[in-house]
């Protein structure tokens, strides 16, 4: 009989120990993702071939408290009308940013990207040139020709503080989870 309560006790420890591990790596998760971590839904398919709609991203809130948004860096934002978007950074601040032959062209250079970045159809309002704020970048969706961006108005340059953070884990859809590569 002493040998089935010993076995039982261990049993019941073995399962509260279970219990209790699983209970911890939740709240670890659900603190890092909503304490460090934003999450956003791609709406449409600017982002292509990197992100698709529908994808389900998150992205983190503190790269940019001890950082800078870099160039070729996928970011979220906030536009005025409170819409979250998702978008790559091409202009910095305090630079000049103009798109003419179909390439982008950064202080009158050209841009020069790894998968085609630099080629831009539709140059928008960036067909003259536009100089970048102390605070503002410019961001273009990688699928230029399907991508509200930068280049139209009811975007515009993006100003630091409407900058969400640096998108950097597909969560959604669960068979495509993957990191997300700035370039």
């Amino acid at each position: 009989m002493d040998f089935y309560i010993n076995e039982e006790t261990a049993w019941l420890r073995r399962t509260v120990g279970w219990v209790v591990n699983v209970v911890v790596v939740i709240a670890c998760a659900w603190f890092v993702v909503y304490g460090f971590c934003g999450q956003v839904r791609i709406l449409g398919n600017s982002m292509q071939p990197v992100l698709d709609g529908e994808d389900v991203v998150l992205v983190n809130r503190l790269a940019y408290d001890v950082g800078k948004p870099e160039r070729f860096d996928i970011v979220a934002f906030e536009r005025e009308d409170g819409t979250k978007n998702v978008k790559r950074i091409l202009g910095l601040p305090g630079e000049t940013v103009e798109i003419r032959g179909g390439f982008l062209f950064i202080n009158g250079e050209i841009l020069y990207a790894e998968n085609g970045l630099e080629q831009v159809s539709l140059a928008g309002r960036a067909e003259s040139p536009i100089r970048l704020g102390a605070d503002e970048y410019f961001l273009l969706g990688d699928n230029r020709d399907s991508s509200e961006d930068s280049r139209f108005a009811n975007v515009g340059n993006v100003k630091e503080d409407k900058i969400l953070g640096k998108v950097w884990l597909r969560i959604f859809p669960i068979l495509k989870l993957d990191l997300i590569r700035s370039q």
